[in-house]
Parts: C-alpha cells; sequence; structure tokens
C-alpha cells in the first residue's frame, strides 16, 4: 500500500479490467469508418465537360402487405428529379389493396409506373428475391434500382445515386440512410443493431472488390446495379435461397470480380423499418442468425454464442457491476472498493460510448442510460434466431425451411434449388403478368 491505503497491485488490477473497454472505444472512435457521403452533383469528364450521359433506370419496388407505406414511397420515387427512369411495383400477394394504391399514384416524372403482380412463389425460393426477379425480367433499363416499400426518397436521390456509381466506378451501389424512430422499442434497440454492424464492417468509406469480399455488406432498402452486372451474376437467381440477400448479393457480386460501393445519404433517404418493439423482435429474428453465419466467414458456427457474450460483458457486466456494489453497500455488507472502482470507471466509459453513438445512430441521448436493456433485447433476439434456425422462418405470412441453414458463410447462392421450400404460404400470389425472361 502506499501512504493513501491504496494497493498498488489493486489499482493496477482496476487498470487493467478497464483495458477492454478502453480498447474497444479506441476501435470505435478510430477504425470504423462511415461511408462517404453521395456526391453534390452528378460527375464529368473533366473541368468544363458536359455531364456524363444519364443511363436510364428501372426502379424495382417488391411490396407484399405494405398499404401503410407504399403512397408514400411511390410518391417519393415518381418526384426524382433524374432524366429517364421507370418505376416498376411488384405487388408480391398482397391482401391489403397494395397494388390499388400503387397505382393511385401519378407516375410524375417517371417515364412509365407500372404495377405487376408477382407469379406465385416456386420451390426453391424465398419471398424477396423472387419479387425482386419478377420486377427486373419486365425493366428496361440500363441500371436497376430495388428498393424497399417502407423507404422515402428525397427528389435528388436518383441523380445522386448514379454519379456515385460512375464516380467510383462501381458495378453496384448501396446506401447507408437515415432510420426513422418513432417508437420506445426502435429507439433503444436499433442502434444497438447498427452498432454491431459498423464494428463488424467498418470501412464502408472504401470501394469493395474481389479481395475483400468478406467484408462485402450492401443494405437491401436501397441495392443498385448495372444491368451487365446484375446479369453476369445470375440475377436474384444467385440469392434465390438467402434469408439475408442483400448481404449474399454483396458478398457473390465482389467474390465474382465486381466493385461495390457504399456511400451516405442521411439527408436523402430514410427508411422506417418497424414501428413497434414486436414487430422488430420478429424482423430481426429472421435475418440475426443467418447474416451472422454469413458475416462471420469462417467463425459463422460460433458467432451467435460470440456476440451474446459480448453484448452481455461489453455492454452490460459493467452496469450490472454497479448496481450490485451498490446494492451489497445498502444491505451493509460492501464489495471491494477495487471492484466498485472498476464497476464505476467501466460504466462510464460505456454510458460515454453510447452517449456518442445512440444520437449519431438516430436516437435522443438519454437512450444511453438503458443501453444495457438494449443490449439484453439484442441477446434475445440473436438467441431466438439462432433457437429457430432453420426450423420456424417467417415473415409476411409465409413460412420457410432452409436446409442449408448450417452453410458457414462461404457462398451458396445459386445453390440447390431444393435448398429452400416454402412450408406455408398464407395467401398464395396470384398468377400476373410477369413473364419468364425466355419469353420476352
Amino acid at each position: 500500500m502506499n501512504m493513501w491505503g491504496v494497493s498498488i497491485p489493486g489499482a493496477l488490477a482496476v487498470v487493467a479490467g478497464l483495458l477492454p473497454w478502453i480498447l474497444l472505444g479506441a476501435f470505435l472512435a478510430f477504425r470504423v469508418r462511415l461511408p462517404r457521403p453521395l456526391p453534390g452533383r452528378p460527375t464529368t469528364h473533366g473541368p468544363g465537360a458536359s455531364p456524363r450521359p444519364t443511363p436510364r433506370v428501372s426502379i424495382v419496388v417488391p411490396a407484399r402487405n405494405e398499404a401503410a407505406n407504399i403512397e408514400r414511397c411511390v410518391t417519393s420515387l415518381a418526384a426524382q428529379r433524374y432524366p429517364d427512369f421507370e418505376i416498376i411495383v411488384v405487388d408480391d400477394g398482397s391482401t391489403d389493396g397494395t397494388g390499388d394504391l400503387a397505382r393511385s399514384v401519378p407516375p410524375g416524372h417517371a417515364g412509365a409506373l407500372r404495377v405487376v403482380s408477382g407469379t406465385p412463389l416456386p420451390p426453391g425460393w424465398f419471398g424477396k428475391p423472387w419479387a425482386c426477379a419478377n420486377g427486373a425480367q419486365v425493366a428496361d433499363g440500363e441500371v436497376l434500382l430495388f428498393t424497399d416499400a417502407d423507404t422515402f426518397h428525397d427528389p435528388r436521390l436518383l441523380s445522386r445515386a448514379v454519379a456515385a456509381l460512375d464516380e467510383d466506378r462501381a458495378d453496384a451501389l448501396s446506401l447507408v440512410g437515415t432510420q426513422e424512430m418513432e417508437s420506445f422499442g426502435e429507439r433503444l434497440v436499433q442502434p444497438q443493431i447498427f452498432a454491431l454492424l459498423g464494428m463488424r464492417f467498418h470501412r464502408l468509406d472504401l470501394v469493395i472488390g474481389p479481395d475483400r469480399w468478406k467484408d462485402a455488406i450492401a443494405n437491401g432498402q436501397y441495392i443498385m446495379l448495372r444491368r451487365s452486372a446484375y446479369q453476369a451474376l445470375g440475377g436474384h437467381a444467385a440469392v434465390r435461397d438467402e434469408v439475408v440477400e442483400d448481404l449474399r448479393l454483396a458478398q457473390e457480386l465482389t467474390r465474382r470480380g465486381g466493385r461495390l460501393t457504399v456511400r451516405g445519404a442521411v439527408d436523402l433517404f430514410s427508411t422506417r423499418m418497424y414501428t413497434s418493439l414486436g414487430d422488430l423482435v420478429n424482423g430481426w429474428t429472421k435475418n440475426v442468425a443467418v447474416g451472422a453465419r454469413q458475416a462471420g466467414g469462417r467463425w459463422g458456427r460460433t458467432a451467435i454464442p460470440g456476440l451474446v457474450l459480448f453484448l452481455l460483458v461489453a455492454w452490460v457486466l459493467p452496469a450490472a457491476a454497479l448496481v450490485t456494489c451498490g446494492a451489497l453497500a445498502l444491505a451493509g455488507a460492501p464489495a471491494s472498493p477495487y471492484l466498485v472502482a472498476w464497476s464505476a470507471l467501466a460504466t462510464f466509459f460505456t454510458m460515454s460510448i453510447w452517449l456518442g453513438a445512440y444520437p449519431r445512430l438516430g436516437a435522443p441521448a438519454g437512450y444511453a442510460l438503458l443501453h444495457p436493456l438494449g443490449a439484453l433485447v439484442v441477446a434475445f433476439i440473436a438467441l431466438r434466431s439462432w433457437a429457430r434456425g432453420s426450423r420456424r422462418i417467417e415473415w409476411k405470412g409465409r413460412r420457410y425451411t432452409e436446409a442449408d441453414a448450417e452453410a458457414d458463410g462461404e457462398g451458396s447462392g445459386g445453390g440447390d434449388a431444393e435448398g429452400v421450400r416454402p412450408a406455408e404460404v398464407s395467401t398464395p400470389a396470384p398468377p400476373g403478368a410477369v413473364g419468364s425472361a425466355e419469353s420476352r
């Protein structure tokens, strides 16, 4: 002990115990790189040159029971200030009038606005890839944009996205926008999940090529591809049996030699993924386990246990230890002062991290006080997703079984069509106007 009664070994133990949180904070501050923002205007060949020719863009919106969102989405797409584009809404067997609502929207600046009925879901396909494939079959643009029905697009977005695709000489582009969060559950949990994604894919400022294909990721809310790259990939058939088709699409594109760029559009693009905690839990349950395996590479099989352990140790343990120390003090059996010091300082570090992260990810800073609760919810979602595995994948009235659920993430797109089978479809999609590629 020194003259102040402090044990040097005890103090060193406290400092050593804080190192993981210090290193975690340093990693988040200095290693995680956000996507570059979209260019402010279309690129040119050089100073004083005319803008590059604008390719025709076909915007495909897969929609299944999206009556609450479809009009806002399509109206914002129709308002795009871009010279040559069409909008194709694929009504994927909706029972809530989604197709009629989409038809009621004026075409605006679009050269055409079509609503087509998706054909019945065949064996071996998940719903969203099949709807996207239906839309791509009738599209005639040089560039294809697949965007979700719960998105909102600023009128400047399409022109800037095309400019970014050209600026980065990329085959595909995806965007990170603003996540609209209005409920308590959204604000508590969504930033936690986005932070995990940011830690795994921490160099989104770089164009991703075949040398980094395992680090490729795309946001399925907005994926733009050159038609030539899409066809070379095999279209959505390459990811027909994938739950997290956007991640696999990015990996397959880059693994086969394509270039993917991810750009930021927080002022131009927004999405309301979920409207309640229940919807959020169900939605992420569908994706987390499979996505973690795909993103984990050779560690994919242990991704969920590792993720849960990280959440509990990094975000829950310090606060739990501090609360326990307080409870012991109130009970007249105070804990070691070194344990109290460690738990207080570790909680301070985690709180500081989330005081910066929550506002940056779109939630009020005050939610940082509840970050251990948010981490527990994410851990519950991960375990729930892991437990369900291939036995119970459900979304929008469909239930699937996945024979390849134990794939290790090394690229299963384009596998056996019988690997995934819809086990139950509540409302089969009616035969529609979309024919096969051969019949066109």
